[in-house]
């Protein structure tokens, strides 16, 4: 079998150009840091005046990330050594940084503060599927031009689940379930690792791992409706003439049936609960008076998984005007 592994730093090397290495140095992740090249066995920056858009897209290209995020000089600090006497001419479809044309410099100083640094978007690698939600399901990792299936040993699976959940901005882990046994890759994980990416894997026979995160439902929405005419758009939101009936409805998506709604009012203790029905509640207000001035949310309960899990709206603030 095979085995890949991937530190923090990460060198790509040829003997048939120069210069002969590239990496990216003090970033927070695979996908970032500042751009270095090396050429006679010494590591040397890059001036952000020779390294442009499109050589950052080839970089990013290189090691495997998304699109570049930001490109700015001084982002990651400035190198202990050299700086690059070398422009990059890259046309942004190279696969290699050291595939691109290069020039001479024009000018041989660069300035404190210009060495180049590189943050790359984080690849859409890893998926959650089967679960009703981009954040519960069976684990699958793009690799090599195909969805792989990802299993963990049994002591190892919560460290890999942990790092699935910070890599889909899904919250925290709830709970891991293995399933069959099936052809993929088997991941070891410390649990502190931004990515699947920074984790060591393995190709052979493991047991599925299914992930429940935290942030399991979407964000419901909420919204402010009248039969008869007494609301309006005002400056800081949504204002209801006095005596007038009005109806906020909690709403989400069609993720799992059942669950149900509780409105909250803030800065009071009063609240309401309705069971979600097609995936929505309404409640009712017969005639709007001062002690409904104030700031609505709806939160969203369900119990799925054999877990409960909430979620909550933004707030809508109401006002209550003359008549």
């Amino acid at each position: 079998s095979l085995t890949v592994s991937s530190t923090k730093l990460i060198e790509c090397s040829t003997n048939s150009f120069s210069p002969e290495s590239l990496r990216l140095v003090d970033g927070a992740g695979l996908c970032s840091g500042r751009v270095e090249v090396k050429s006679n066995q010494s590591w040397a920056s890059v001036c952000k005046a020779d390294f442009d858009q499109q050589d950052a897209e080839v970089v990013c290209v290189e090691f495997g990330c998304g699109t570049p995020a930001a490109l700015q000089g001084g982002l990651y600090g400035e190198g202990e050594g050299q700086t690059w006497d070398k422009e990059f001419q890259c046309r942004g479809k190279e696969s290699l940084l050291l595939d691109c044309d290069t020039s001479d410099r024009e000018n041989n100083t660069c300035l404190p503060g210009n060495a180049v640094g590189l943050t790359c978007s984080e690849p859409d690698d890893v998926r959650l599927v089967g679960g009703g939600s981009r954040c519960a399901g069976g684990v699958e990792w793009y690799d090599q031009g195909e969805w792989w299936t990802v299993g963990a040993a049994d002591w190892d699976q919560r460290d890999v689940a942990a790092v699935v959940c910070r890599q889909l901005g899904c919250g925290s882990t709830v709970s891991v379930l293995p399933g069959n046994t099936t052809n993929g890759i088997r991941v070891f994980c410390s649990g502190s690792e931004s990515s699947l990416r920074e984790c060591r894997r393995m190709y052979d026979l493991r047991p599925e791992l299914t992930v429940i995160c935290s942030d399991l439902l979407v964000q419901p929405d909420i919204f402010l409706t009248d039969p008869m005419g007494g609301v309006f758009r005002g400056h800081q939101g949504p204002e209801m003439f006095r005596g007038y009936n009005f109806t906020i409805t909690c709403s989400t998506q069609p993720q799992y049936p059942g669950g149900s709604f509780l409105l909250t009012f803030t800065g009071s203790n009063r609240t309401q609960t309705q069971p979600a029905v097609n995936h929505s509640a309404a409640f009712l207000f017969p005639a709007a008076d001062d002690s409904h001035q104030g700031n609505y949310s709806c939160v969203y309960d369900n119990y799925v998984f054999s877990h409960n899990f909430s979620s909550e709206s933004e707030l809508l603030s109401l006002t209550i005007t003359g008549n």
